[in-house]
């Protein structure tokens, strides 16, 4: 599995596996450990995760699996997030990235994960509210603790990475965001561009546009769908999705993909995508399938 640097001492591998419906698989903390070491045969070490993911539930769900066999925490990489609170726990839902806040929701992510260290903190989503004096200042003393080795953010966009940047002492280290065929506002709008500016690798999150492009019948997904077959079979790949992360993985800025399935097989064709070897003109052929028109 390639490894993605993301400071001299932090490395990704380059498919990281999401959480996100942990809650939803219904595993049982036998069968949790089982994904996450056939997760560690296929050479993912990297897991994403939230604070809010499955009501709060899924850090703890991920915790107890881990604490059956606690050497595995040094083999993989925990990336958590924070900076949201849910309606169902607050009343309303609404961002909160104050110092209090984001330490508090440090410890409790400690706690649910058993572990005293979390890789990379990102903070969830851009806070218009945002004191970005009190995330420093939460930032610095969390690194200084100890407690988390470093920071990112997502779903910012390039005024508000530059925003926050400013006020810290040590670089964010990436920025989570969606990038599918489907979705290319990210691709459009520079916020690529802004990671390879500041050569921080992206986390990609939706890399399959939540299924969209399977299951859609609008006429940019019925396109895509043309073109990723036709694609497939020139490639000789099994399905349309390792022609979807090849899509991500041969793009200039790192970008590393987010599985957010508990299936081995689904797993395995991320996987298989590295090798993929997409060209450059079947990239703007997809490209342009979901434009709908020539590149000018």
């Amino acid at each position: 599995m390639e490894r993605i640097c993301l400071a001299e001492d932090l490395t990704f591998s380059r498919i990281i596996h999401g959480s996100w419906r942990l809650r939803e698989w219904n595993y049982s903390k036998e069968q949790i450990l089982d994904l996450i070491e056939f997760c560690l045969e296929q050479g993912i070490t990297t897991f994403d995760h939230a604070d809010i993911y499955g009501n709060y539930t899924c850090e703890s769900l991920f915790g107890e699996a881990l604490a059956l066999k606690p050497s595995l925490r040094g083999q993989i990489e925990i990336v958590t997030k924070c900076g949201i609170k849910l309606a169902s726990k607050y009343g309303l839902k609404h961002y909160d990235t104050s110092k209090e806040h984001i330490i508090a929701s440090v410890h409790q992510s400690l706690k649910n994960f058993r572990t005293d260290y979390i890789d990379v903190l990102l903070i969830h989503r851009p806070d218009p509210f945002m004191n970005p004096e009190e995330v420093a200042e939460a930032f610095t003393q969390l690194k200084k603790e100890g407690k988390v080795r470093y920071f990112g953010v997502s779903n910012f966009k390039r005024s508000q990475f530059n925003m926050l940047q400013s006020y810290l002492d040590f670089p964010l280290v990436t920025n989570q965001i969606e990038v599918s065929a489907y979705h290319l506002e990210n691709i459009d709008d520079g916020t690529v561009d802004l990671c390879l500016e500041k050569r921080i690798p992206p986390m990609v999150w939706s890399p399959l546009a939540g299924g969209k492009i399977f299951t859609a019948d609008d006429e940019k997904a019925v396109r895509l769908r043309d073109t990723l077959e036709r694609i497939k079979n020139e490639l000789g790949a099994e399905t349309i999705d390792e022609v979807l992360y090849a899509w991500l993985l041969v793009h200039p800025a790192r970008m590393m993909p987010i599985v957010g399935s508990g299936k081995k097989e689904r797993i395995s064709l991320a996987v298989r995508a590295l090798k993929l070897p997409l060209r450059r003109e079947q990239w703007f052929d997809i490209l342009q399938s979901s434009m709908g028109h020539e590149i000018p």
